[in-house]
């Protein structure tokens, strides 16, 4: 079987991905990373994944560019007279099956990981862009032969709109996350000690949030309910991520200076950082499955995020976290303080958490998953 992956970024295949492209190289397949040339483009060679490149502007809207696009991943695929397409997040689903369909792909998957932040404001332009996106959706899952989604909310807004068939629907929650990575006994306690005293966070109780530095990642909440608890010395709240340069909902570097969190900007030692904390949270307006709450679940961390899509997919309220209402920096700071003085509860959720993400997260259990997928689809061919 010839399957290619296309995005419009090649960091997107390689930190996401790879497992599944290797599963599918160890079984024999032929495997295509689709991608514009960026700084893991190369790296998929040394997996026996294909690198084939073509260009695409992010985050224009200009029609002919946009024709352009379709055209480039046309040109890209239809040489290697493909089995499956898959193709990952909002211009790539699009582009990527209008360009399949012309190429003769007989099977299009599309991997729908959220609706995006288009769907977080109620601005005209977002109103706009929601009914564009919602009338190409319709027309290109049309053509498609599944759709992946990560959560259950979002399948059940696009049916109630008419815009995918029942039969279309396929849901893995997430992109699954390596639990024997991402576990507590990687890390001894010297070492996080170690890494403590490198930030001057001691004796302190950790309170870790990872995320691109824009304000629809609760960034403002964060920031607020830190402010709220700046009179207890024990606890110390920390930000890890960089701000989104081009994104209009960026981060200016002077605000994630300010005030009481210890801002580390990019780091690479998330699971290193993550087994240092103590609480970890994501106050986000809405996600499709996060990532950084599976990390936390698998490294046995009480979780606070909010009541929104795709972060209640992790927690169960009072299980393993909690869930509070978005934009609501009181509720934060309210449950960070609770869990901060009362280390029993933060032992039992976390043990919570490590045993649902071991469940339902595990990267070997969705591997399992899109490999049947995939078999399925093709011997429908």
């Amino acid at each position: 079987m010839k399957i290619a992956f296309l995005s419009h970024l090649d960091l997107n295949l390689y930190l996401f991905r790879l497992p599944i492209m290797q599963r599918l190289i160890e079984e024999g397949h032929e495997v295509y990373a689709i991608c514009p040339k960026g700084e893991k483009f190369d790296a998929f060679s040394q997996f026996g994944i294909k690198a084939i490149a073509y260009d695409i502007e992010r985050s224009s809207l200009n029609p002919l560019k946009e024709i352009k696009a379709i055209y480039n991943i046309y040109r890209a695929i239809k040489p290697l007279k493909l089995d499956i397409l898959h193709t990952f997040t909002a211009k790539p689903n699009i582009y990527g099956t209008i360009a399949g369909k012309m190429a003769k792909v007989p099977t299009i998957i599309n991997l729908v990981e959220g609706l995006g932040s288009f769907y977080i404001e109620e601005s005209v332009k977002n109103r706009v862009l929601r009914t564009l996106i919602e009338k190409l959706y319709k027309l290109v899952f049309a053509f498609s032969k599944q759709v992946v989604f990560v959560n259950s909310d979002d399948p059940a807004y696009l049916k109630e709109k008419n815009i995918i068939a029942t039969n279309k629907i396929s849901i893995i929650k997430s992109v699954g996350i390596d639990t024997e990575v991402f576990s507590p006994d990687k890390f001894d306690a010297e070492q996080l000690v170690a890494l403590k005293r490198e930030l001057g966070v001691e004796d302190k109780c950790i309170v870790l949030m990872v995320a691109r530095a824009i304000w629809h990642k609760g960034i403002e909440e964060f920031y607020e309910a830190a402010s709220l608890l700046e009179g207890d010395k024990s606890i110390q709240f920390i930000l890890v991520g960089d701000v989104d340069k081009g994104n209009p909902s960026s981060v200016e570097k002077s605000y994630l200076e300010t005030g009481a969190v210890l801002w580390l900007g990019h780091r690479d030692d998330i699971a290193s950082l993550t087994a240092m904390s103590d609480i970890y949270v994501l106050p986000s307006y809405r996600e499709g499955v996060p990532r950084t709450l599976l990390e936390a679940a698998s490294m046995a961390k009480p979780i606070i995020t909010t009541d929104t899509v795709g972060c209640r997919e992790v927690v169960r309220d009072g299980e393993n976290g909690y869930l509070i209402p978005t934009k609501d920096a009181q509720a934060l700071a309210q449950k960070i303080a609770y869990l901060a003085t009362h280390p029993e509860v933060r032992k039992i959720m976390g043990e919570n958490g490590r045993i649902r993400a071991i469940k339902a997260f595990d990267i070997k259990k969705v591997l399992e998953q899109y490999m049947k997928l995939y078999a399925r689809l093709e011997g429908k061919k």
